[in-house]
């Protein structure tokens, strides 16, 4: 893929002179889905931040469409907004789904709100919800909540952070099924972070595995679960415990 929609070259990230995470390489296709897995700790959320311009990179360059983002070189405001997050607990107002849902595009007075919110209700088929508190939904139904505020500012890109950890079988498929429609009709790149090595290879084109804060390994999707190159990424994809 030719079309890259983010080039990292040389990033490092470090906390109080520790380095956490440090990637030489790494290029995102536009449209694809990228995801990210590893052992907590291995700086997979690290590096989502990075992604969505919440924290600098402590040395290296970060590129996004033809911006640049660096540690003296913050990212401006226009290409922030066209990058999104869903994290694994959604944080929701006391208000109604649909106030839930506009939220984001009232901040940044967005006219046609109103259309906006309910086509995103609608893919995530909580339409009928839209008057009720969101402190009455399920916990997947919040969830769903939450990726519908994302998909209403229609983002060039998607990061999600262990989105339907918490969640019970049937709505994790309905989440996958919502982001790989989003991805397929709308072009939308996504990043997706997990624990689930199944659900990486359910939905992901590449798969990148990180440890101690390294790339180990970085490949398409059916080389990374069926011919790994790193006996690290082996062990991992067969379920061992990997330090």
């Amino acid at each position: 893929m030719n079309d890259f929609i983010y080039r990292l070259q040389n990033v490092a990230k470090d906390y109080d002179g520790r380095r956490v995470l440090q990637v030489d390489n790494l290029k995102i296709g536009r449209g694809e889905i990228f995801g990210l897995v590893g052992p907590s700790g291995a700086g997979k959320s690290t590096l989502l931040r990075l992604f969505n311009f919440l924290e600098s990179p402590t040395t290296g360059r970060i590129r996004f469409l033809d911006a640049e983002f660096g540690a003296n070189q913050p990212m401006p405001l226009a290409y922030r907004r066209r990058v999104t997050t869903v994290f694994q607990r959604p944080v929701l107002l006391n208000r109604s789904v649909r106030s839930n849902v506009s939220y984001g595009l009232r901040l940044r007075g967005q006219r046609n709100a109103d259309r906006r919110v309910e086509a995103a209700l609608e893919q995530v088929g909580l339409q009928q919800l839209m008057r009720q508190r969101a402190r009455t939904l399920s916990g997947g139904e919040a969830q769903r909540v939450a990726l519908a505020r994302a998909i209403a500012l229609q983002p060039d890109v998607l990061l999600l952070d262990e989105p339907t950890a918490n969640l019970d079988p049937y709505n994790i498929g309905l989440i996958e099924e919502i982001v790989q429609t989003l991805n397929q009709e709308r072009g939308t790149t996504v990043v997706l972070v997990t624990h689930n090595v199944f659900q990486a290879k359910r939905m992901a084109h590449r798969v990148a595995f990180l440890l101690d804060g390294q790339m180990v390994e970085d490949a398409g999707v059916e080389r990374f679960f069926d011919a790994p190159q790193d006996p690290r990424t082996a062990a991992f994809v067969r379920g061992e415990m990997v330090y």
